[in-house]
C-alpha cells in the first residue's frame, strides 16, 4: 500500500490535504477534491485561536499527525526564527504564491513543528519501486 497527500491551494490562499491512498486520487481534480472538502463544512465558524506561544495572530492553525495530540501553529511572531516555519509564513504571504511548493513546505514545517514538540519522523524503509509511503511520526528515540 502506497500513501501520499493530495494538496489543494484556493486563491485566498487557504488549502486542504486529502491522504491518496494507493493513488486512489490520482485522477480527481483539484477543482473537485476542494467541492469535496466544503461539503458540510463552513469554515466561518472556526473560532479565531491566538497564539499559545505569544498570544498574536496566528496564520494557520493545524491538527498534527494522527494520535500525536499536537495542534501546529503558524505564528509570524513565533515561526520567523524557526527555517521551515520561515519559509511558509513566506509562502503564506505571497500574493504570487506557486501551489506546487505547498507539499514540500508544509512538510517541512510539519517536521519541524512536531519535532519542537518531541517527535521525530520514522526512519524511511528501503527504496521500493513505485509511489513512497507517507512518513510516519513516532516519539524521538523510538524510530
Amino acid at each position: 500500500m502506497s500513501f501520499t497527500w493530495r494538496s489543494v491551494v484556493r486563491l485566498d490562499g487557504s488549502f486542504c490535504r486529502f491522504g491518496n491512498v494507493d493513488g486512489s486520487l490520482d485522477n480527481v481534480s483539484d477543482e473537485e477534491l476542494a467541492r469535496l472538502q466544503s461539503v458540510g463544512r463552513d469554515q466561518a465558524e472556526a473560532p479565531d485561536r491566538p497564539c499559545s506561544r505569544c498570544g498574536g495572530d496566528l496564520l494557520l492553525r493545524w491538527h498534527g499527525a494522527s494520535m500525536t495530540g499536537v495542534w501546529m501553529e503558524l505564528c509570524p511572531a513565533c515561526d520567523a526564527r524557526r527555517p521551515a516555519g520561515r519559509a511558509f509564513i513566506q509562502w503564506y504571504r505571497d500574493q504570487d504564491r506557486e501551489p506546487k511548493a505547498l507539499p514540500q513546505l508544509f512538510e517541512d514545517w510539519e517536521t519541524e513543528t512536531m519535532h519542537a514538540h518531541g517527535w521525530a519522523r520514522a526512519p524511511q524503509p528501503e527504496a521500493t519501486p513505485g509511489p513512497t509511503a507517507h512518513p510516519s511520526l513516532v516519539p524521538r528515540g523510538q524510530g
